[in-house]
């Protein structure tokens, strides 16, 4: 376990943040497999061009167990719904979003936006 933090990217800019979460299979052969194609050397090209085209500017995953946590960066105007309607249309997005379906907890076809859900943010370190 990585105790001594993450170190946040330095945009230029004020950034918003989005946070979702979904649940894998319980499954330890999946999962191990789940992390492996998530790893720099593993993930697809096209789908990391594709989220950088619709104007992400990071994506980060956490796991515990079969719990994922996504957070994501984007400019102060992003239109989230914008973004993914135009990301499932990118090259291999849905072919990687159908892959990915059989580690998921997810209905088969599923877009990422259908397989994501957003969290509420309920607490803030108040100024």
């Amino acid at each position: 376990m990585k105790t001594e933090g993450y170190r946040v990217k330095d945009y230029g800019q004020a950034v918003k943040r989005y946070v979702q979460t979904m649940d894998l299979k319980d499954d330890p052969a999946l999962i191990a497999e789940y992390r492996r194609r998530h790893s720099e050397q593993e993930a697809w090209r096209e789908v990391l061009d594709g989220i950088r085209q619709v104007g992400i500017l990071d994506m980060q995953l956490f796991i515990l167990g079969t719990r994922l946590v996504m957070i994501v960066d984007t400019p102060l105007d992003f239109d989230w719904g914008a973004a993914m309607a135009r990301l499932a249309t990118l090259p291999r997005q849905q072919e990687w979003e159908d892959y990915m379906a059989m580690f998921q907890q997810c209905r088969e076809g599923a877009t990422s936006d259908e397989k994501w859900q957003m969290m509420e943010r309920i607490f803030r370190l108040y100024e």
